[in-house]
């Protein structure tokens, strides 16, 4: 039992080390290749914030445990939506700027309800894969569209500030350490799906909870702390969008590439749709409403977003 705590604790710190690194050097690769600081943030790092998720979501799918990658993009989101933008709120009040507004919320609401849609019949195929895959790309272009067009009138002051981090290091050393934050994001993946499967079995839980708990909030740690952090720095727009953005890769490009490479796909039990995934999907859909309706998020509805999960989360080990 200790040592399946120590693995899972192992794999966290090395998944969060590791895409640390892979982020930081595939953004300073960028930058030495002369792509725009705006891509840059817009694809690596926002993407980058998402290894996690997705190194667990495959392994644990090439592993036999597809339950476990499920439950936690399925966990991952309400993290993101509840937990940490509530955090956010709850210390200081959030206003959407138009981009978030304009695009990222309608992108929530529709990656929620496609992915609803496509495990109405209790499994995700390779075909939902791919065309979650499609909407993830399709996000991508728009924002990236949209981003220029911002530029277009602001001189490109907003973009910088994403690539701020990257260091000027030759392409060589940046490719070395992609390759090596990509090992650790590897290793430390196994460690944890190993970990999370055998704690499961241990306690009679099924993988699927594990997902939606443990494994869920470990991977969101990079999201959840830069997050806070950025909001007690005053500086936290940034950190909003790569939230938001987060949870549509998640959902679009993380679980869709996940699906695609499990052997038989992955299913969705009867419980976890009716229960799980219905309570992200409405949980979007209400945060998506009333942000558009107010363009802010105050301090109040922060604590309830909090006490929303903590209310789920406390349900969810009762039920497990």
């Amino acid at each position: 039992m200790l040592l399946n705590g120590l693995l899972i604790i192992a794999g966290l710190v090395a998944l969060i080390l590791g895409a640390e690194v892979l982020v930081k050097a595939s953004a300073g690769l960028a930058a030495r290749l002369g792509i725009s600081p705006m891509i840059i943030g817009l694809t690596v790092v926002a993407l980058g914030t998402s290894v996690p998720e997705l190194a667990v979501g495959i392994d644990a799918a090439l592993s036999g445990s597809p339950g476990l990658a499920m439950g936690n993009i399925i966990g991952a989101s309400l993290v993101n939506l509840l937990l940490a933008l509530g955090l956010s709120a709850a210390l200081v009040p959030i206003v959407f700027d138009r981009a978030t507004l304009r695009l990222d919320l309608p992108a929530m609401v529709e990656a929620a309800l496609l992915l609803y849609l496509l495990s109405f019949d209790g499994s995700l195929t390779r075909p939902d894969g791919l065309i979650l895959l499609l909407a993830g790309v399709t996000y991508t272009f728009g924002r990236i569209h949209a981003a220029r067009h911002d530029v277009a009138g602001s001189r490109g002051d907003t973009p910088n500030s994403a690539a701020e981090p990257v260091r000027r290091r030759g392409p060589l050393r940046q490719l070395l350490l992609m390759l090596l934050g990509v090992a650790v994001v590897v290793v430390g993946a196994e460690l944890l799906v190993e970990g999370a499967a055998a704690s499961a079995r241990a306690f009679g839980v099924s993988e699927t909870v594990i997902g939606l708990t443990i494994v869920a909030i470990g991977t969101c740690t990079p999201e959840l702390v830069t997050t806070v952090m950025s909001t007690l720095r005053g500086n936290r727009d940034l950190a909003i969008g790569n939230l938001l953005g987060s949870s549509i890769y998640n959902i679009c490009a993380i679980l869709g590439l996940t699906v695609v490479v499990a052997p038989h796909g992955i299913a969705v039990p009867r419980e976890i749709f009716a229960a799980d995934l219905t309570l992200m999907v409405a949980v979007t859909l209400v945060a998506a409403s009333v942000f558009a309706v107010g363009a802010r998020m105050s301090r109040t509805a922060g604590c309830l977003f909090i006490a929303t999960y903590a209310a789920y989360l406390t349900w969810l080990l009762s039920r497990a």
